[in-house]
C-alpha cells in the first residue's frame, strides 16, 4: 500500500496503519471522558471554592472536546480498517480524518494550558478531588500531546515531499515509468534514499572515526539498503504483514510435504564420513567459538555465576601476563576465556581484541585435547563488526589451484585477509608450531567469525593441506560456487535449524521481497486482522490461517503474476521478476554467493511447537546448499543464531546419539530426508 499523503507530502505509514494506534488512544480517551464525568456529576452545583466557576466550564468544555476526539478516533478507526493493502479506496476519506484529528489538537493544546494555569493560580481552596482531576487532565493532555510528536517523528519521511520523493504510480503512468523522463526522476529518487542513509549511518556510527574506511562502508551499506525496497511503494507494516503470511504460507506447505520422501544429493565427503565424529569435533571447536565474544557472552551463557566468578579476575593488575593481549584492559575478556575453554594462560600464543572495521578479534590457543593449533575468530558484537557484516559487495579472491571465478563478500574476505598477515607475517603460526610441531591447523567461528574463518582456511590451505575449519552459522553470501566447491575438502558449515545468517544472500533477499509482495497482493484480508492472526500464531502456535484468496497449490500460486504485485512497484527494476522465471535478473545482477564446504544441518525433532517446558531433541543430517536458497519466517529464526544455541544442540546430540542423528545420515551418508 503506497504511504499516505497528508500535509503535503508521504508518509511512512498507510492509511491502513490508524486501526492499533487510533485504537489505543480511543480506549485512553474513554476512560479519561468517563473519569471526567464522574467528577463533574459528584460535584456539580458544589464547586464553591474562589475558582469554582472557572472550574465549571473548564470540565463542561474538557467533556465537549474529549466527545468530538473520541468520535473523531471512531471515525478513523473505522475507515482505517476498510480494504486491503492493495485496495485503499474505501480509505479515500482518512487524509480528512487526520486533518480533523490535527485540528482538534489545537484547541486541547489551548485546554492544558489554561489547566495548568487555574491549578497554579485558582486552585486554593478547592477539594483535593476537584484539583488532583485537573492536574491528571493537564499531565494526560501533554503526555498524548508528546507521544504524538514523537510518533509522527517516527513516521517521517525524508523522501517524502514531492519534490524528492517518488512519483506515485497513479500520477507517473506505465509509458512514464519506460520514459527517460520517468527513469530520471526514479534514479533521483533512489540516490536521495542512499544519501538518507547515508546520514542515518554517519548519526548511529558517530561515535566511531570518519575516516575513509568507514566512508566507504557507509556509501556501499547506504546503497545496499536504500535501494533494497525502493523499487516498491511499501510500508513497514506493509512487510511485516507480508511476513506474518509468509510464515503461515511456509508451514502449510510444509505440512503439506511427504515426511518420508528422501531426496538424494552427494554432500560431497567420502561416503563413509562418520557424521558422529564430526559432531564431536564440532562440539569441541563450538567451545572456542563461543568463548572468542569474551565476557558478554561467559555472563549470558551463566547469569547467575559468570559475573562473580569473572569479578575475581577482571581489573587485577597482570603487566607481564597480558603482553600478548590487546584491547583488553581490564582482562576480563581474556578470563572468560580462560574459564570458558579450561585452558591454561600458557596454552595461548596470541590472543587480540583489537577491534576496527574489517579488523576483528581472534586467538590462537594450543588444543591439546585435539592436538591442533586452533585458531578462533569472533563474531558480531560491536558497531563495527556490523559494518563488515553489512559490507556486502564482492571482492576478488585469487588462490592458486582454483578453477574458476573466485570472489567473496568484502567485508569477511578483508577480515581474512587482516589476521592471514597477522599469522603469517607476523610468524604467530610459525611460534605455534615450533613449540607443537605433530599439531594440525583448525580454525573456526561463529557468525561473522565463521565467514571470516572459512575465507581463512581458504587462504591458508595451500600452506597447511590438512587444516581443518569449523564455521558455525556462517553467512549465507559468503564465496563463490568455485571457491564452495573447494571449501567441501576441509570446511564443515554448522547451521541450526531456521537460522536466518545462513540464508542471508542478496538473492535470498530478492526473492523475500518479491514473495512478501505475492502474499500481500494475494490477501484479501485487512491489514489489521493478518498482523493480529500472524501475532497469535507467533504467540501460541495453532493451525495456519487459510487465506480466502488462496488456492490448494501453494507453490504453483506464488509464480504467478498478480496484477496487485505489479501495483505494489513503483519502477521495474532489475531485480524484479517472476518467481517462475529462473532467468530473473535476480540471478544475474548480484554475482552468487554460497555456503561454504559441506553443510552440517540440525534441526528440531518432533513437533514445531512444544511446550517451553519440554526436553528438545535434535537431528543432524548433511545438507547441501540448496536447502538454504529461500528465507524461512520463524520465531526461532534469530534465536537459533545465538551461539549458546548452537552450542546447546551439539552437546544435546553428542550425548543422545543414538536417538539425535538422523537414521539416513547413519546409514546413508549421501542421502537427505526432507
Amino acid at each position: 500500500m503506497p504511504g499516505m499523503f497528508a500535509f503535503g507530502r508521504r508518509w511512512g505509514i498507510a492509511s491502513d496503519d490508524l486501526v492499533f494506534p487510533g485504537a489505543f488512544e480511543l480506549f485512553i480517551r474513554i476512560l479519561w471522558w468517563i473519569g471526567t464525568l464522574l467528577l463533574y456529576t459528584l460535584h456539580k452545583g458544589r464547586f464553591d471554592c474562589p475558582g469554582g466557576g472557572v472550574l465549571h466550564n473548564y470540565l463542561v468544555v474538557l467533556l465537549v472536546l474529549l466527545m468530538l476526539i473520541i468520535l473523531s478516533l471512531c471515525a478513523i478507526v473505522y475507515v482505517s480498517a476498510q480494504g486491503t493493502i492493495t485496495n485503499p479506496g474505501p480509505r479515500r476519506s482518512i487524509p480528512a480524518l487526520v486533518y480533523l484529528r490535527a485540528l482538534l489538537y489545537i484547541p486541547e493544546l489551548v485546554w492544558a494550558c489554561l489547566g495548568a494555569i487555574w491549578v497554579s493560580d485558582h486552585s486554593r481552596g478547592c477539594q483535593p478531588a476537584e484539583v488532583g482531576a485537573v492536574i491528571a487532565a493537564v499531565i494526560a493532555s501533554w503526555i498524548l500531546l508528546v507521544a504524538t510528536g514523537i510518533g509522527v517523528l517516527f513516521v517521517f519521511d525524508p523522501l517524502g515531499s514531492p519534490r524528492s520523493g517518488p512519483v506515485p504510480v497513479e500520477q507517473l503512468g506505465v509509458r512514464d515509468l519506460e520514459s527517460s523522463e520517468g527513469s530520471q526522476l526514479l534514479s533521483t529518487a533512489r540516490s536521495l534514499a542512499v544519501r538518507v542513509w547515508e546520514s542515518r549511518l554517519r548519526l548511529l556510527c558517530c561515535c566511531l572515526p570518519q575516516d575513509e574506511s568507514h566512508r566507504a562502508a557507509f556509501s556501499s551499506i547506504a546503497q545496499l539498503v536504500g535501494g533494497f525496497f525502493s523499487d516498491t511503494d511499501l510500508v513497514p507494516s506493509d512487510i511485516a504483514a507480508g511476513l506474518a503470511l509468509l510464515h503461515q504460507e511456509q508451514d502449510k506447505v510444509e505440512q503439506c510435504r511427504d515426511p518420508d520422501e528422501i531426496v538424494p544429493h552427494s554432500p560431497s565427503s567420502p561416503i563413509g564420513e562418520d557424521l558422529e565424529i564430526e559432531l564431536e569435533k564440532a562440539a569441541h571447536c563450538m567451545q572456542f567459538a563461543a568463548a572468542a565474544y569474551g565476557w558478554p557472552m561467559y555472563v549470558y551463557s551463566n547469569p547467575l555465576t559468570g559475573a562473580c566468578k569473572l569479578s575475581g579476575d577482571c581489573c587485577r593488575s597482570r603487566a607481564a601476563e597480558y603482553e600478548i593481549v590487546g584491547g583488553d584492559n581490564l582482562g576480563c575478556h581474556f578470563s572468560s576465556i580462560l574459564l570458558s575453554t579450561g585452558l591454561q594462560y600458557r596454552d595461548f600464543i596470541y590472543v587480540s581484541f583489537h577491534n576496527q572495521i574489517y579488523e576483528i578479534p581472534f586467538f590462537v590457543a594450543l588444543d591439546h585435547k585435539r592436538e591442533a593449533v586452533l585458531v578462533a575468530i569472533r563474531g558480531t558484537l560491536s558497531l563495527r563488526d556490523v559494518l563488515t557484516d553489512l559490507s556486502t559487495e564482492c571482492e576478488d579472491l585469487p588462490i592458486e589451484g582454483v578453477s574458476g571465478t573466485c570472489y567473496a563478500h568484502k567485508g569477511m574476505s578483508q577480515a581474512a585477509g587482516y589476521i592471514y598477515k597477522k599469522l603469517v607475517n607476523d610468524g604467530i603460526l610459525n611460534q605455534a608450531f615450533t613449540i607443537a610441531p605433530e599439531y594440525k591447523l583448525v580454525i573456526t567461528g561463529h557468525s561473522l567469525g565463521g565467514g571470516t574463518a572459512s575465507l581463512l582456511a581458504v587462504l591458508l590451505r595451500n600452506s597447511f593441506p590438512n587444516l581443518r575449519c569449523y564455521a558455525f552459522s556462517p553467512p549465507g553470501g559468503l564465496m563463490s560456487k568455485a571457491l564452495a566447491d573447494y571449501s567441501k575438502e576441509f570446511v564443515v558449515s554448522v547451521v541450526l535449524g531456521k537460522d536466518l545468517v545462513p540464508r542471508l544472500s542478496i538473492p535470498n533477499m530478492e526473492d523475500l521481497k518479491k514473495r512478501i509482495l505475492k502474499m500481500v497482493s494475494n490477501c484479501s484480508k485487512p491489514k489489521y486482522r493478518i498482523l493480529l492472526q500472524g501475532c497469535w500464531y507467533e504467540l501460541f502456535g495453532g493451525d495456519p490461517d487459510d487465506f480466502p484468496t488462496e488456492m490448494d497449490n501453494r507453490e504453483e500460486q506464488l509464480s504467478q503474476p498478480l496484477l496487485g504485485e505489479e501495483s505494489l512497484m513503483i519502477r521495474r527494476s532489475s531485480s524484479y521478476q517472476s518467481l517462475a522465471s529462473e532467468d530473473s535478473p535476480v540471478h544475474t545482477a548480484h554475482l552468487p554467493l554460497y555456503l561454504p564446504g559441506r553443510i552440517l544441518h540440525i534441526t528440531e525433532d518432533g513437533p514445531s511447537r512444544r511446550s517451553c517446558f519440554s526436553q528438545v531433541r535434535y537431528r543432524a543430517e548433511w545438507s547441501s546448499e540448496t536447502a538454504f536458497r529461500s528465507v524461512l519466517i520463524s520465531p526461532r529464526m534469530l534465536a537459533d543464531h545465538m551461539p549458546d544455541a548452537v552450542l546447546r544442540s551439539l552437546r544435546s546430540l553428542t550425548v543422545d546419539r543414538p536417538y539425535s542423528l538422523c537414521p539416513s545420515s547413519l546409514s546413508n551418508s549421501h542421502l537427505n530426508v526432507i
